[in-house]
């Protein structure tokens, strides 16, 4: 379940979190490896396939599954975008296989209702507030990128 904090520290649970429902990632496999082995499973979709669909240009998943580029700060959501082609594709993933294949925590499902929410309180801040809390957020997914 997705716990949702509120702001005097209680939390309440409103939405399954699907990506705990089951766990498919394989201990110690790096994203090529996953990629592979999901190409794999997917009856003779390619590369080109995957990168067209997830919109993502070819040489750069050429290169991530060669190991000539690096994949620790693939943008989370490419990771997502891939997620949802293999699953359309009918192959059992969750985006938690696909963040633990590049050494990353999962980030937080965000809806609809809790982005407006934080763009309205956002608003209402004086600017210097503002600054304090982009600054906050970028210190909290550095160190969440670390852990």
């Amino acid at each position: 379940m997705t716990r949702n904090f509120q702001p005097n520290g209680a939390s309440d649970v409103d939405e399954p979190d699907l990506d705990q429902d089951q766990d498919f990632a394989v201990e110690g496999e790096d994203l090529p490896v996953l990629l592979e082995r999901l190409l794999g499973e997917s009856q003779g979709r390619t590369q080109k396939d995957l990168a067209a669909e997830a919109g993502i240009s070819y040489p750069t998943l050429n290169a991530w599954m060669n190991r000539t580029r690096g994949t620790s700060r693939i943008d989370p959501e490419r990771l997502r975008a891939m997620v949802e082609v293999f699953r359309r594709w009918g192959v059992r993933t969750t985006p938690r296989e696909f963040f633990a294949s590049v050494g990353r925590p999962v980030p937080g499902p965000s809806g609809d209702e809790r982005e407006a929410q934080l763009l309205k309180l956002y608003r209402q801040l004086p600017e210097s507030r503002q600054r304090a809390l982009v600054k906050n957020a970028e210190a909290m997914l550095q160190l969440s990128r670390t852990i």
